[in-house]
């Protein structure tokens, strides 16, 4: 006879209440932030300067630190493809998820054909009075690459497992997003429009697979190696002290007795959008997950 146990067991974990309307909250959240950054850095004269002024000083410090952003950005297609591939295979089969790899590679190749539309699609560059390549180069293809596949990981990693995942994937997209600035194939919006783009697809491929009710169930922060907090503490502090190197990059270039010239300030500035738009993505997506992920204790519906 089956167990009451058992029964429970093989009972789906569906999400927690609630949890719809803030995964289409950060949906709609990660659209108009699309569309906020591509109007800014694209289509006003502020946003233009501050844009092409973070990929021109990155000339200054393009030595090697370039040769090795060369070399990542040469091997990043295959290192992301091989990363995502190993993962979800392994998931899929020794954990029999067909259906939930199916809708995670079919987010990740939908936020990879969109990046390349937006390209094609999105008019040029209009002339604002700065100096730059009217060419489109929003968003970057080679950080909705890195993202995408490291967001399919997290997708396809069990609640436990999120956090740790959701670090480590953040940081590589991350390095990949400053990588292509320090080779100057991309300005930092660029780069910020590829994170946004890949949340707007992985968000709602996220919710169908834990609408699914598979390996939604955990214990909560602390309880695993893969859930520990300081997988949350270290992207906030790496976050914080970005911001510090931004707003004190942009202190020292503001109309101010103090003004000195540029160098490398919007550089600085650059990189550091990257790194806080990245992490604050990170914090807030493994947020979300945590939250809808059912705790073992937790009442079914």
């Amino acid at each position: 006879m089956t167990s009451s146990r058992q029964l429970s067991t093989r009972t789906p974990a569906r999400p927690a209440p609630g949890s719809a309307f803030l995964f289409v909250l950060s949906t709609v959240g990660c659209i108009a932030g699309l569309v906020a950054t591509y109007y800014f850095f694209v289509q006003t004269t502020t946003g233009q300067f501050i844009d092409e002024s973070a990929l021109a000083e990155a000339v200054e410090i393009h030595g090697p630190a370039g040769k090795a952003a060369t070399q990542f950005l040469d091997w990043l297609p295959t290192i992301s493809l091989v990363m995502a591939a190993v993962v979800v295979l392994f998931v899929t089969v020794i954990r029999r998820h067909w259906a939930e790899a199916g809708i995670a590679v079919a987010a990740c190749i939908g936020a990879n054909v969109a990046t390349q539309v937006l390209k094609d699609l999105l008019p040029p560059r209009p002339d604002k009075g700065v100096l730059t390549l009217e060419l489109n180069s929003l968003p970057s293809g080679h950080t909705t690459l890195a993202a995408s596949a490291a967001a399919a990981v997290f997708l396809m990693a069990s609640p436990r497992w999120r956090p740790m995942a959701g670090f480590i994937g953040g940081s590589f997209a991350i390095a990949s997003g400053v990588s292509t600035l320090i080779n100057q194939w991309h300005r930092p919006a660029d780069v910020v429009a590829a994170f946004l783009l890949v949340g707007a697809f992985m968000i709602p491929a996220g919710w169908l697979i834990l609408r699914r009710g598979s390996w939604n169930e955990w214990d909560g922060f602390g309880e695993h190696p893969g859930s520990a907090r300081i997988w949350l503490t270290l992207p906030v502090l790496i976050g914080l002290g970005s911001a510090g190197v931004a707003v004190y990059s942009l202190i020292r270039i503001a109309p101010s007795p103090w003004q000195e010239t540029s160098t490398t300030n919007y550089f600085w500035a650059g990189i550091s959008l990257i790194v806080i738009a990245g992490y604050l993505a990170t914090v807030a997506t493994t947020s979300l997950f945590a939250f809808a992920a059912r705790r073992r204790d937790a009442p079914r519906r």
